[in-house]
């Protein structure tokens, strides 16, 4: 067998991503998201911050170095430095760092109009902070900043550049499409060409994310011989991000069949994390990671997985600690439904469950999601519901303000017959229970006294979820029923309870004539 081929990955979430806008993350944040990237994540290294921003960010660096001296992680944290000499050096051996990762310039027009000095003396002083750096101690890396606009634009200037620090002692030589500029076929090509000028050089590809790319990318990279890769967690950095972790880990394992050493069972715990320190959060079609990238919503699609996994994939949910689902909701079908009643262990006759696929249908056009936590209260309302329909309510409008009582204005059929009208109350049902009955008291029949009125939600507490209301009524001859409603909107879960008892009333009423 042919052995595999091992990739590196550095992650550079505490640094350049929090070069996203509108992150900056607290030092306790840096340490816990460090300990969790090396420690349970298993990257192979990771760039923790940028040197001489602030006290605090070097305390941040200082307690990351130490957890990762105790647990053997020394040489995997490291920082990016300026080529300034002692400076840098200098802040980053204070924290007890062992890595710098230098910044020089890859591209001719960085030198000549940021820096405004001759390549020569740029070079003068970068060897210069790499001569401190290594007296020191501390390990050299330097990035090629803007390489891939530079390898585009001034060839013989990255050439240059790179024998030039070729002479000097340092590990990896990181490229950087610093702009997101390039095509998987430029970025093969160029690193193609890169590799066979510089053959005894460990080279390094920090893609970024503009056009979409960064993956793709990547792809390009490995095959053009480049052994270690940046990404972040979540796709974070500057303007449309780096290249995402999670994505570049799954493609490197099933696409290019690379050996890696991530944990996946803890991207979802290492993203969450990430994405509650940042406050940017993923899509929820994002891959792998999105809530709801492992969901099937047609009923096709359920239909084909329960009868042979025709819709699975290679990249199967349980390989991230997650599960796969089956969405409820207008487009489900009798697979989906079953199985979600699979997964709750519940067991419906096939009339039933041909009741509560129709109750699913209909309330999917009124709510964007149906959960399994909805489905026992479907069942429920459905199951116990009377097949009853004398009064149907076919237009409700509510009007509320603060301090104000609520009107209703109601269209229902009765019998055939269409009714309207209007009323006041503290609250919607209230207001809607005296429209009713105004209509009601033509059919001589009038709703009970209300005794109890309880609202539930399903467990988990989300805003969006289904609203059970189930209401107890005392009868005129001192008998007492419930009736349950159920409905995204609470009001309507009520008056649908409050219908179904009046379908019962109607019902007695007729069987008097």
């Amino acid at each position: 067998m042919t052995k595999k081929r091992q990739i590196l990955l550095m992650d550079t979430t505490l640094r350049d991503g929090e070069q996203t806008q509108g992150v900056s993350f607290a030092p306790e944040e840096k340490v816990s998201m460090a300990t969790a990237l090396l420690g349970k994540l298993k990257v192979d290294r990771i760039e923790v911050a940028s040197a001489r921003v602030s006290k605090g960010e070097q305390q941040a660096v200082a307690q990351i170095n130490a957890w990762a001296k105790e647990f053997g992680y020394d040489d995997c944290v490291e920082v990016l430095g300026f080529t300034d000499k002692n400076l840098s050096v200098d802040w980053i051996v204070e924290a007890n760092g062992k890595v710098i990762n230098l910044l020089t310039k890859g591209s001719e027009k960085h030198c000549r109009e940021q820096l405004r000095i001759s390549h020569e003396e740029h070079l003068r002083r970068i060897k210069e902070t790499v001569d401190y750096a290594k007296s020191k101690g501390l390990k050299v890396n330097v990035y090629l900043e803007d390489w891939s606009n530079g390898y585009i634009d001034s060839p013989e200037y990255v050439f240059a550049h790179t024998e030039a620090l070729s002479q000097m002692d340092i590990d990896h030589f990181m490229l950087p499409d610093t702009l997101g500029v390039m095509s998987p076929k430029e970025v093969f090509n160029s690193l193609t060409d890169m590799t066979s000028r510089f053959p005894d050089l460990e080279f390094d590809f920090h893609p970024h994310n503009d056009y979409g790319l960064a993956t793709a990318n990547v792809m390009a990279a490995v095959e053009a011989g480049i052994n270690s890769i940046h990404c972040t967690v979540n796709c974070l950095g500057e303007r449309a991000g780096n290249a995402s972790l999670e994505q570049v880990a799954v493609v490197l394992r099933d696409k290019m069949d690379m050996k890696i050493r991530i944990k996946e069972r803890r991207i979802v715990d290492i993203s969450q994390m990430v994405a509650s320190f940042s406050g940017k959060f993923v899509a929820n079609n994002a891959p792998v990671l999105g809530a709801d990238v492992f969901t099937q919503t047609a009923g096709i699609h359920a239909d084909g997985d329960q009868k042979g996994g025709l819709y699975e994939t290679k990249l199967n949910p349980e390989r991230f600690a997650r599960k796969r689902e089956y969405a409820l909701g207008k487009m489900s079908g009798k697979a989906s439904l079953g199985k979600n009643l699979q997964s709750l262990g519940i067991t419906l006759s096939e009339e039933n469950q041909k009741k509560v696929l129709a109750r699913v249908v209909e309330l999917g056009d009124s709510k964007q999601k149906i959960t399994t936590d909805d489905l026992p209260f479907i069942i429920a309302d459905v199951i116990t519901g009377s097949d009853y329909q004398h009064i149907e309510l076919t237009n409700c409008s509510i009007q509320s303000r603060l301090d104000e009582q609520t009107h209703v204005a109601i269209d229902v059929e009765i019998f055939g017959n269409q009714h309207s009208a209007t009323g006041s109350g503290n609250g919607g049902f209230d207001a809607f229970r005296v429209a009713l009955d105004k209509i009601l008291s033509r059919y001589n029949v009038q709703l009970p006294t209300l005794e109890n009125y309880e609202v539930r939600i399903p467990r988990g507490g989300q805003t969006s979820a289904l609203t059970e209301a189930i209401i107890s009524w005392e009868l005129e001859d001192g008998k007492k029923t419930s009736t349950r409603g159920v409905h995204a909107n609470q009001v309507y879960a009520a008056i649908n309870a409050a219908l179904r008892t009046t379908n019962m009333l109607l019902q007695t009423e007729k069987q008097k004539d």
